[in-house]
C-alpha cells in the first residue's frame, strides 16, 4: 500500500457518503453560505463559554453528518477528530456525548486531512463499515488561547488570519456512492526560522510545498492530473510564497489550478487581513465546497493539502521558531 516514500495508495478506496459542516455568523456572511447545513446567530451558541460552544459545533456536525448517511450513531465504529485548544478538550467533551471509540487527533489546522487520511487507513486494514473524522475551531476560543481575546482589540498586521468558526464532519464507508479517498501524503514536520505568530502562511508555506512535490513524486503525477490542488489555510501570503517556490524550483503548476481555503470561506470585504485559519479553514471549506464540486461533477479529482502551524503558547513566549506541517489527500470520483 506504501506508494514511493510517503504516501498511502489504497486499493479499495472508502467513499465519503456524508458530510456535515456548520459555522459561525462570520461564515453566513462569506462566500459559501450554501455550502453548509447550518449557522449560528453568534459565538456563544446558547453556551456559558466559547470552548463549550466549541464543542457543541463538533456534536451539531456530527449529527448533521449522521442524518445525511441514514445511520445511528451506534453504526459508527471509530470516531476521529481533533481540533487547537488545550489537551483538545472540545473534541474530547464532543467524544463523550457522542460515545462511539475516539482516537484524538493534533496536527494544528492540518488535523482535518491528517484524520481523514487515517480514516481511510482504518477502512482499508481494519475492513471497518464506517468511520467518522472531522476538525473544529472557534474563532474566540483559539484567539485567546493563542494571541489575545478579541475583547481586548489589539492590533494586528496585515500577514495575520482569521480563525474559522466552524466544525467539518466527514463519514467513510467501503460501500456506498460517492468521492472516495484514494491516497494519503503524511507530511513532515518543517521548520524554516521563522518565529511571528501573525504570519502562518509565511511559516506553513514550505511544509505544503514539500508534501505536494512529494505526493506528486509518489505517484509519479503531474500536477494537471487534479482539478484542484487546495492548501488548508496559506491564506493570501502563504499561497503567494508556495507558488514562488515552484517557480523557483520549474515546477509548473497552474495559478487558477492551486486554491487555498484561506482564501475560498470569506469575502474580500470582510475584515480577516490576509484570510481565514484554523483547525475548521480545511475541514469545512472541503467537506462543504469541494464536496459538493465533486458530488456535481464540477471536478473528479481533488488533491487537499491541510497545513498546520505545530506552535503553542508557550513556544511563543520561548521566542522558538514555529515547526510545520502539511497532510495530503486525493478525493476523486472514481
Amino acid at each position: 500500500m506504501i506508494t514511493g516514500k510517503q504516501t498511502w495508495q489504497f486499493d479499495t478506496p472508502p467513499t465519503i457518503i456524508a458530510t456535515g459542516v456548520v459555522g459561525g455568523p462570520m461564515e453566513e456572511q462569506g462566500k459559501i453560505p450554501n455550502d453548509f447545513d447550518y449557522f449560528y446567530t453568534d459565538q456563544w451558541m446558547d453556551e456559558k463559554s466559547f470552548e463549550i460552544a466549541h464543542q457543541h459545533m463538533i456534536e451539531d456536525a456530527s449529527n448533521y453528518a449522521i442524518e445525511k448517511a441514514n445511520l445511528q450513531l451506534s453504526d459508527i465504529q471509530f470516531f476521529l477528530h481533533g481540533d487547537l485548544i488545550n489537551q483538545l478538550t472540545p473534541s474530547n467533551f464532543a467524544a463523550k456525548s457522542i460515545g462511539v471509540p475516539y482516537l484524538g487527533l493534533f496536527s494544528a489546522c492540518a488535523t482535518s486531512m491528517e484524520g481523514l487520511a487515517m480514516a481511510a487507513l482504518i477502512m482499508s486494514q481494519l475492513k471497518a463499515d464506517y468511520v467518522m473524522t472531522g476538525a473544529a475551531s472557534h474563532n474566540a476560543a483559539v484567539e485567546r488561547q493563542f494571541r489575545y481575546p478579541n475583547e481586548y482589540g489589539s492590533q494586528k498586521p496585515d500577514t495575520s488570519q482569521t480563525t474559522v468558526t466552524g466544525a467539518g464532519i466527514a463519514i467513510l464507508s467501503k460501500n456506498g456512492t460517492g468521492p472516495k479517498v484514494t491516497a494519503a501524503t503524511i507530511g513532515k514536520a518543517v521548520d524554516k526560522g521563522l518565529t511571528d505568530p501573525f504570519n502562518m502562511g509565511g511559516a506553513m508555506a514550505p511544509a505544503a510545498y514539500e508534501t505536494i512535490t512529494q505526493h506528486l513524486q509518489d505517484r509519479n503525477l503531474t500536477p494537471d492530473y487534479y482539478d484542484y490542488i487546495i492548501t488548508g489555510d496559506l491564506a493570501k501570503i502563504g499561497r503567494e510564497i508556495c507558488l514562488d517556490l515552484f517557480k523557483q524550483n520549474n515546477q509548473p503548476i497552474r495559478s487558477e489550478q492551486f486554491v487555498d481555503c484561506g482564501l475560498v470561506i470569506y469575502k474580500t470585504d470582510q475584515n480577516v487581513f490576509a484570510g481565514a485559519s484554523g483547525a475548521a479553514c480545511s475541514a469545512v471549506v472541503t467537506y462543504g465546497h469541494f464536496i459538493n464540486k465533486l458530488l456535481k461533477g464540477e471536478c473528479n479529482r481533488i488533491l487537499v493539502v491541510a497545513t498546520g502551524a505545530l506552535l503553542s503558547p508557550l513556544t511563543v513566549q520561548q521566542n522558538q521558531s514555529i515547526p510545520c506541517i502539511a497532510h495530503a489527500v486525493s478525493i476523486e470520483n472514481v
